[in-house]
């Protein structure tokens, strides 16, 4: 994994928003297979555009915009054997915590599931990963968009154990270590042929922040032991990887709600870095958690890690100053060393196929002032 050796490196959290002539042929596939090939070729192109389109904004680690996938964790239940999907059988959304009744007004436009459910995601047989061909196609596509262009590495996102299937129900281990172990072990085939293909591993675990609020309400020692489990779990997926191919990216939810009950980072923080990763990618920009520097000043980054802090966020429209993205990273260089910083985004821009948390416009502005906001930054740490 690159460090910030001669100046802050840039990269994002992942997904981008999807191209309308890629969701309109995936919508095609699902009803007519025969368009796949057709599919599969402009995937590709876009993909290829999409890299460019990072170099360009001056992003430096770059990925394919997560353009194959259906969403940041459900497209795994495409992937894996062992749930059905129950229309039917509708589930409470307790991962999104008390906000749901406070702000009943607010979460019925933003996320209507929370106050009517969701379909229950059951677990009812052996769960096994099937999906190499898949992740082979987008590891072949993201090699073949960053061969050619000038970008300083690449990575790829995959979802983690406790992010995955957060609907869901287990009706086949009836045990919560058999039953989570299991994702791990199914996942671990997805995070093994992104390794091997030669790309940065990130995964994605916003349900380790984001169940937080409902666990502890039951008892802080449950959300830590659920917590614990799961990271368990993930690091056995992880094994034979070395650590600087790895990051770990946490959130505390991309959607626009007010986030009063969202997880202290200082609460979680020593369950984030039990993650055998090389470098934590850790929202940090948004109004209600960018205070949170302050936590580095009483945590110390272990020897040899990596900090990537959202300097610009998703949460907004509003498209930062290169000077304020410059300080914040300051902060950070000054808390863990400059070395030890890669400015980053707070979340995706896209956490499903179908949702885009700003306009495209907006998101590639975000990043070229990301990109700014390094390089004032560079110039301050290392011209001096």
């Amino acid at each position: 994994m690159k460090r910030s050796e001669n100046r802050i490196l840039t990269t994002h959290v992942g997904s981008l928003i999807r191209p309308p002539e890629l969701l309109s042929l995936a919508k095609t596939v699902r009803d007519y297979p025969e368009t796949r090939p057709r599919y599969e070729e402009l995937l590709k192109r876009l993909v290829a555009e999409a890299v460019t389109k990072q170099v360009e904004a001056g992003i430096d680690i770059v990925n394919d915009g997560e353009y194959g996938k259906s969403s940041w964790a459900a497209y795994m239940l495409e992937r894996i054997s062992g749930f059905e999907i129950r229309p039917d059988q509708i589930r409470e959304t307790l991962w999104l915590g008390r906000e749901r009744e406070r702000f009943r007004d607010v979460f019925a436009i933003d996320i209507p599931r929370a106050i009517t459910g969701v379909p229950t995601q059951a677990c009812i047989g052996p769960i096994r990963y099937t999906g190499q061909d898949v992740i082979k196609r987008a590891t072949e596509n993201l090699k073949a968009a960053v061969n050619g262009v000038k970008a300083e590495e690449a990575f790829m996102t995959a979802v983690a154990p406790a992010s995955t299937a957060f609907d869901g129900v287990d009706e086949h281990y009836h045990d919560e270590r058999d039953y989570i172990f299991a994702i791990a072990d199914a996942l671990r085939e997805e995070y093994q042929a992104i390794y091997r293909a030669g790309f940065v591993l990130q995964v994605d675990d916003a349900l380790i922040t984001n169940y937080y609020d409902h666990l502890t309400s039951i008892s802080p020692a449950r959300y830590r032991e659920w917590a614990e489990l799961c990271i368990a779990a993930l690091n056995r997926a992880l094994e034979g990887i070395p650590e600087d191919r790895i990051r770990y990216h946490i959130c505390f939810g991309s959607w626009h709600v007010p986030h009063t009950t969202d997880a202290p980072l200082e609460a979680i923080i020593d369950i984030v870095l039990k993650v055998r990763a090389g470098a934590y990618s850790i929202e940090a920009a948004n109004v209600r958690h960018e205070h949170e520097w302050r936590v580095w000043e009483k945590v110390k980054l272990p020897p040899g890690k990596i900090l990537i802090p959202g300097v610009v966020t998703h949460h907004t429209t509003t498209v930062e100053h290169p000077r304020l993205v410059a300080d914040r990273i300051l902060r950070f260089a000054k808390l863990v060393g400059r070395e030890n910083v890669i400015a980053g985004t707070d979340c995706g821009f896209a956490q499903a196929d179908y949702i885009q948390r700003t306009q495209p416009s907006v998101m590639w502005a975000k990043f070229e002032t990301l990109a700014e906001g390094a390089r004032l930054a560079s110039r301050e740490l290392w011209d001096k």
